[in-house]
């Protein structure tokens, strides 16, 4: 994995995963095999699609390989033990024409947000992050993990390809004793 780096002075970092396309394979794999189980949980309904898939890491072991990288980058920008941190993840597909509206993930006890590039068709989107004086935009590339405050307004623009976009949405918090 190529080393995170630090872009502008907002607490954004970013990591890329050397060998990615088997990992992406297995979680691309595991959407379609499990996005409709009766135990998949869709949530936040928008413009007609969910934009949480929540699937069980247990049915996709490649999920835990993600939770593990995750937290342990996680550890390294947060300067804390690993082993102090959890990580909840969930799927976000974007199908032609989709889009996802400004929000932030800072409702409970979260550290750090992520997102996990999966499948990236060209024209699928780009990442906004907005604080003043803060304003970003990324190009999602696959194998790609871009790390932000979970306090940061984001969204995601149309989905402009003819092909769906497959992320991870990612928070990273403490561990808790009975976790």
């Amino acid at each position: 994995m190529s080393p995170h780096y630090r872009l502008n002075q907002h607490s954004l970092h970013s990591a890329r995963l050397d060998d990615y396309n088997e990992l992406n394979q297995q979680l691309m794999e595991g959407l379609q095999r499990f996005i409709d189980d009766g135990d998949t949980r869709k949530t936040h309904e928008f413009f007609g699609r969910y934009e949480n898939i929540y699937i069980d890491a247990g049915k996709i072991p490649a999920l835990s390989q993600v939770i593990r990288t995750v937290t342990e980058i996680a550890a390294e920008i947060l300067q804390q033990p690993a082993a102090e941190l959890k990580a909840g993840l969930w799927f976000n597909l974007m199908n032609p024409g989709d889009r996802t509206t400004l929000h932030r993930h800072d409702d409970d006890d979260e550290l750090l947000s992520a997102v996990y590039y999966v499948k990236v068709p060209e024209n699928s989107g780009e990442l906004v992050l907005s604080r003043p004086p803060l304003d970003c935009r990324i190009t999602p590339e696959e194998g790609l993990f871009v790390f932000f405050p979970p306090d940061m307004p984001h969204e995601v623009t149309e989905n402009l390809s003819q092909h769906s976009r497959i992320s991870l949405g990612i928070n990273i918090g403490p561990k808790l004793r009975d976790d």
